[in-house]
């Protein structure tokens, strides 16, 4: 009988063991098929041109936020800091949020007065899901710098848009979460 005890056991072992072994854990699924990462982005050197607006929107997966230029715009990064400092001068600029994008397009800029809202920041972003905070930092030597403040490290895009006209838009995306709920990444 103990022999025989041994032999199911054994038997049950050689079925199930493996089956674990190779049983799929969480299963890891980007957030709306979303692949991207939060490391640095960057293309170029100076660009000619001037930044002539900063605006924001909303899409189901993520918040966007446009840099527009009046020219091709060749020189940009977009990185997260743990302060946004302010060009020229190296003051640090009170980003709400979890985190800090800086958003850097190597242009001058145009008089920027009316892009400021009440509470001093570039874009209301009470309504986004990521978005906390859209800050000016400066232009200083033909770079101009936007501090964006989001809700956590999360995973972001950046590149450039032709147009309208001769000119073009730098594009951060940044992702609602990392991944799909019930799953990790």
């Amino acid at each position: 009988m103990r022999n025989r005890t041994w032999r199911v056991v054994l038997a049950l072992l050689l079925v199930v063991v493996p089956g674990l072994a190779l049983a799929p854990g969480a299963a890891a699924h980007p957030y709306c098929g979303l692949t991207w990462g939060s490391h640095d982005k960057a293309a170029g050197g100076m660009s000619a041109g001037s930044l002539t607006n900063v605006r924001a929107g909303r899409n189901a997966c993520y918040d966007r936020l446009v840099l527009d230029v009046d020219a091709p715009l060749t020189g940009w990064s977009v990185r997260y800091v743990d302060q946004v400092v302010q060009d020229g001068s190296g003051f640090v600029v009170p980003v709400r949020g979890g985190a800090r994008l800086e958003v850097v397009a190597r242009v001058g800029v145009v008089p920027t007065d009316s892009w400021f809202t009440p509470s001093g920041s570039l874009v209301d972003t009470s309504s986004y899901s990521t978005f906390r905070d859209v800050r000016w930092a400066g232009s200083f030597e033909g770079v101009s710098t936007v501090g964006l403040g989001v809700r956590a490290r999360l995973p972001f895009r950046a590149f450039v848009l032709a147009g309208p006209g001769g000119g073009s838009r730098l594009v951060v995306d940044v992702a609602h979460q990392w991944c799909e709920a019930g799953h990790t990444c």
